[in-house]
């Protein structure tokens, strides 16, 4: 399915995020952010949006714009953030300051040679960790960000894309889920 007929399939009740996934993918609607960064946040985005249909028609809108390596990147920011931010998560929200103090003991080699640039590797981080709701993780791939001089602008851009993609995802998903019992109800 292509990202037109993803956001043509939105309901009524949706139509802010018609508009806004237009936005957000494009450079001028995300500013501070180039093409590549875009594509790297967006494949992150939709792949933690779970929304198999919008993974795939984000990869396909960027096909072109990344290198294998680089699209993997992207793929390796999903994969480890949707393990980093429940692990993290937890020790955070626990409110046990023993487990700060304990090593995690989770791999994550990926991180040294992500295989697109380290910034880029951190934008989709930041990304992947606002849709999962991680604090310590965007706080930690924000503070990095800015200390190597990727300003506001781009760092908001990015949890710009996180944010429309997760919703576009949960709203494709569930908007025929939720049609009958709305429609029984009346």
């Amino acid at each position: 399915m292509s990202l037109e007929a993803i956001r043509d399939q939105l309901p009524d009740y949706a139509k802010d995020l018609r508009l806004n996934l237009d936005t957000v993918l494009g450079e001028s609607g995300s500013p501070g952010l180039s093409a590549k960064q875009i594509a790297i946040v967006a494949i992150a985005s939709a792949m933690s949006a779970r929304h198999e249909p919008l993974t795939q028609a984000i990869v396909a809108r960027f096909a072109g714009t990344l290198s294998e390596a680089e699209a993997n990147g992207a793929r390796a920011a999903a994969a480890i953030m949707a393990m980093n931010n429940i692990y993290y998560r937890f020790t955070h929200l626990v409110g046990n300051e023993e487990y700060a103090t304990m090593r995690a003991g989770l791999r994550m080699n990926v991180m040294a040679n992500p295989g697109c640039d380290k910034l880029d590797f951190e934008l989709a981080s930041l990304a992947v960790s606002a849709v999962n709701g991680c604090g310590m993780c965007m706080a930690s791939h924000e503070k990095t960000l800015q200390k190597h001089g990727i300003g506001a602008q781009a760092i908001q851009s990015a949890v710009r894309i996180a944010a429309v993609l997760h919703a576009v995802g949960v709203t494709a998903e569930q908007a025929r889920a939720a049609a009958p019992a709305l429609a029984a109800a009346a």
